[in-house]
């Protein structure tokens, strides 16, 4: 009886197949990293073709890896944030048919040098990073210096003037505040081109691009359409609930005639108690940002009167769009959806 020895192929015919080095074969085979992903699809395609690996370990060594995104989100008590960081945690399935793995990160709010720490930190370890930005030069350095190393950057809710980020998700924050001053107007009614009425703002931290712009659409719009209306000027709570409970209580204090209050970040509940503690007769107009239980319960109990708002899901899902596009060689904002702003009232409360 007659034996056939069966010739099996070698590195080195895998190495001529795939048109690359023997070393570059040795480093794709066993997996060693530094090979770029279309070098790796033609090494395996090759080997496969010859019969040296297996097709499903060839189609399993060629399928890309998940994208690693990091958001990082201000740590602290303003809820919507703290449902935008929930929301990526725990909406896995709504990113996988984009093959990424989202993971939600939580920094030092309204710190740019912890901030731009932080950045560099992740841009190690991750593919892309969407985060909420500070207007501050070590922040924009920061920017800069992943663009270079290739890790894009999109900037949630509020943007980065002058910067290498690859794009911006959020509203825009200068119309988002001169809807705010407009509900105000129409709800003070005759009283906003009366003699002189008072409105005030109360933002979370003017170093964030998204509440400079809403105050200064705020501003505009009065100038405009109502100037007799007295701005009695902004001051920051850092969206903590009892340094905005203080803040408006003393701006109801020094003006018995308030009429009106614009929250520009979060923090709504100590507003709102502040609000509750003047009593019926002195309740100013009081609109908002992010529909949260807090603002929710404000609304319903009529301490509110409405709530500016976005799709925290809609706006995660368009930062994924953004990086699965920079990854497939797309314009970044191709297929992605503006952000538009809701006005929630007590009467249309999903």
């Amino acid at each position: 009886m007659r034996c056939f020895e069966v010739s099996l192929p070698r590195m080195e015919e895998v190495a001529q197949r795939a048109e690359v080095s023997l070393a570059t074969v040795d480093r794709v085979l066993h997996g060693r990293t530094g090979v770029r992903a279309s070098t790796v699809q033609r090494v395996m395609r090759a080997a496969a073709d010859l019969g040296y690996v297996a097709q499903a370990e060839a189609w399993a060594a060629m399928a890309p890896k998940p994208l690693r995104l990091s958001f990082l989100i201000p740590e602290g008590p303003n809820r919507f944030l703290r449902m935008l960081g929930d929301l990526i945690g725990y909406s896995h399935e709504h990113w996988a048919p984009f093959n990424v793995r989202c993971q939600a990160e939580y920094v030092e709010s309204f710190n740019p040098e912890a901030l731009a720490r932080q950045l560099l930190k992740h841009g190690k370890k991750c593919d892309g990073i969407a985060f909420m930005a500070l207007e501050h030069p070590m922040v924009r350095e920061a920017v800069a210096s992943l663009a270079e190393q290739g890790v894009p950057t999109v900037t949630l809710i509020s943007d980065l003037s002058n910067s290498s980020r690859a794009a911006y998700v959020g509203l825009d924050n200068r119309a988002a505040g001169r809807t705010a001053a407009y509900l105000i107007a129409r709800f003070m009614g005759p009283a906003a081109r009366g003699r002189h009425p008072k409105v005030a703002m109360i933002a979370g931290s003017l170093s964030y691009r998204a509440h400079e712009e809403r105050e200064a659409g705020f501003l505009h719009l009065f100038e405009e359409q109502y100037p007799g209306v007295h701005v009695v000027g902004a001051r920051e709570g850092q969206d903590d609930e009892e340094k905005n409970y203080r803040q408006a209580r003393t701006l109801l204090e020094q003006h018995g005639d308030l009429a009106g209050i614009y929250n520009i970040g979060g923090g709504a509940a100590g507003i709102g108690r502040a609000i509750k503690e003047v009593g019926a007769s002195r309740k100013p107009v009081f609109i908002g940002h992010g529909l949260t239980p807090d603002t929710r319960a404000l609304l319903i109990d009529g301490t509110m009167d409405a709530v500016i708002t976005q799709n925290p899901q809609g706006a995660v899902m368009n930062c994924v769009r953004i990086f699965a596009n920079l990854r497939d060689g797309r314009e970044p904002t191709s297929g992605v959806e503006q952000v538009r702003s809701q006005v929630i009232f007590r009467e249309n409360l999903p």
